[in-house]
């Protein structure tokens, strides 16, 4: 009889993980911003080696515009079935919800797991004269308004650091948003504004062509030790950056959110993942959905009070 019941047990338990949720056709992951941008190409790194674990196609699909709205309300809008999901940055989707920059709430997406956590670093062109964030930050209090600054788009993140940076050194400036990180790299690059606030990923394949002055670190990068943290110049003394996590959409079911977990987490542990992050600038995090979903609600208060206060 003990023999018989443990059998049992066994075909119950190979029938249940038998019927476990997995995908049966390719995965679209929307990226709310065009390809070639710092949050596409990390994107991409990732779902080269995930697609293995979830074995299954995964196809990106760029919605760029409106500093991320456009994606994240057609992910807000797409079937909660497990075939599509999404990359949120924070917190810029945070800043864009109390922005009311689309129709979409925290509450419209459900956490799978943290990606990257990037540290946002101060930046001018290879030609820039500035030479130091200290010349740069002289040269902002003599000329009030007269630096201008690319940005990803009005209050997004990088929006957000150039504003730490300006208030925290007591210095005006005129902000230009562009349609998203790439394009407002190019426009640095190519002599059109005096500074920029951007991540590492995102300069990954330019890093020749811009000149990094200050990190928003609580002590120096390894990729960048002879830029200063904005603290050892008694400036912004908190770490600021920002964090790319994958979600679904609100209703997708819990086991479809745990197979996507599981899935992901394994590829960020692949060593040959790990290599390639490294080698793009890709600076990887893995949380679960519990505290991504701290995060994310991190994020939020962030913005709803200390981001607010910037632009009192």
């Amino acid at each position: 009889m003990k023999r018989f019941i443990l059998s049992l047990l066994v075909v119950v338990m190979a029938a249940s993980c038998a019927f476990a949720w997995t995908p049966s056709k390719n995965v679209t992951v929307i990226v709310a911003y065009k390809a070639g941008s710092g949050t596409d190409n990390t994107a991409r790194v990732l779902s080269k080696f995930a697609a293995d674990k979830i074995g299954k196609t995964i196809v990106i699909q760029n919605l760029e515009g409106g500093s991320g709205s456009i994606g994240w309300t057609a992910l807000s809008h797409a079937r909660p079935d497990g075939y599509t999901l999404g990359f949120v940055n924070l917190p810029t989707l945070c800043s864009n919800i109390v922005e009311q920059l689309g129709d979409y709430k925290i509450d419209d997406f459900v956490p799978i797991c943290n990606h990257v956590n990037e540290t946002s670093m101060v930046m001018v062109s290879k030609n820039s004269p500035f030479n130091t964030l200290q010349e740069l930050i002289a040269y902002a209090k003599e000329n009030p308004g007269k630096l201008k600054a690319s940005t990803n788009g009005m209050k997004a993140s990088n929006h957000i650091g150039a504003e730490l940076l300006a208030k925290s050194a007591g210095f005006k400036y005129m902000a230009i948003p562009y349609g998203g990180t790439a394009d407002q790299l190019l426009a640095l690059r190519q002599g059109e504004v005096d500074f920029s606030v951007a991540k590492e990923a995102d300069i990954a394949s330019m890093a020749g062509e811009v000149k990094v002055l200050g990190v928003f670190a609580e002590k120096r990068m390894p990729s960048f030790p002879d830029a200063p943290t904005l603290g050892e110049l008694g400036l912004y003394n908190k770490w600021y950056g920002s964090a790319r996590a994958i979600v679904a959409p609100k209703g997708t079911p819990a086991d479809v959110i745990a197979f996507y977990e599981e899935a992901f987490k394994k590829a960020m542990e692949d060593p040959e993942y790990i290599a390639a992050a490294k080698k793009a600038g890709v600076t990887t995090l893995y949380m679960n959905a519990e505290d991504t979903a701290k995060l994310i609600k991190q994020q939020y208060e962030f913005c709803t009070d200390e981001v607010a206060k910037l632009w009192e």
